[in-house]
């Protein structure tokens, strides 16, 4: 059944992409779906022809599936996407143990690439979606058409992190839609309506009236298990990557270094970085008109 991007708060997707000038060939909207893997209900949004070239979106911690539309509505013409809401995140399952650690997800990639019987494909990851994406890259020779990281590397700036952590840990029970709206348009410096039609996604009405995020507690919970992945661990995975990449970085972000971008363009065989002016560590979604076109760049060449 297909998903309406609008809703009716904010922006809907298509109007939201015009103003920001993000370039679309058809008015297309996402199918939802659902796949069982590891004994978890994993949701997604399918854009596209499956017919299409297929990538795969995976997005950072505290997002879920619909942070990637602006990007599948402008790839969406000539791409089979799937973008998936992570375990803990979005309309999947939260993991009843509690583990979100690379080693998990790693399991729950594998699973789904299984699943959708898929040959070759591309790999497109946001932070925590993004290591996953590298880290899966390394352990799967010859598999990937193309990897797009996007602002994060191995090693992270103390600063951002502990910026969102600082947010995470706010009051996450509130009492109206509105309430959220103010303290994410505080935080992203994005326009209210704009605000209101990405928000819509993230948080949901509980049965006693109060608003909260659609994403496990547990993750926005001070001293929770680390990914047990040390950051020479996760240099050796970016030096095995064997497939076009490109990786790319918000000139603003207090997450993902310069020099941490250098570094992998240097230890990945075929690599691509750039750098999107006017956007922060939500790449994608601070300026999706030039995001839009570097990916779009990369995939030319690729395919």
């Amino acid at each position: 059944m297909a998903t309406s991007a609008g809703g009716g708060l904010g922006l809907t997707l298509h109007q939201a992409a015009r103003e920001l000038g993000v370039p679309f060939a058809q008015e297309n909207e996402p199918t939802d779906g659902n796949v069982q893997v590891n004994g978890m209900n994993f949701h997604y949004l399918e854009w596209g022809d499956a017919a299409s070239p297929t990538i795969l979106m995976l997005h950072g911690v505290s997002q879920q599936a619909h942070s990637w539309d602006f990007v599948s509505l402008a790839l969406s013409d000539k791409f089979h996407i799937i973008a998936l809401d992570q375990r803990g995140h979005g309309d999947s399952d939260w993991a009843s143990d509690g583990d979100y650690t690379i080693d998990a997800q790693q399991g729950d990639i594998d699973g789904l690439v299984k699943a959708m019987g898929w040959g070759k494909f591309t790999l497109m990851g946001h932070s925590m979606g993004g290591r996953n994406s590298y880290v899966w890259a390394s352990r799967h020779p010859d598999t990937l058409e193309s990897l797009i990281i996007v602002d994060t590397g191995p090693e992270g700036m103390r600063q951002g992190g502990d910026r969102i952590r600082n947010f995470q840990q706010l009051p996450d029970e509130l009492d109206s839609f509105e309430e959220f709206v103010d303290r994410v348009q505080s935080y992203t410096g994005r326009s209210r309506e704009q605000t209101m039609g990405s928000l819509k996604n993230s948080i949901r009405q509980r049965p006693d009236g109060k608003w909260s995020w659609k994403y496990d507690k547990v993750l926005r919970t001070p001293g929770r298990r680390p990914s047990g992945w040390t950051p020479e661990q996760l240099w050796e995975c970016v030096k095995l990557i064997d497939c076009p990449t490109l990786v790319v970085r918000g000139s603003n972000s207090d997450i993902f270094a310069e020099e941490t971008m250098v570094r992998m363009q240097q230890e990945i065989a075929d690599c691509t970085t750039v750098t999107i002016a006017r956007a922060a560590h939500l790449v994608q979604g601070d300026n999706p008109k030039d995001f839009v076109a570097a990916v779009q760049e990369h995939l030319n060449r690729v395919y």
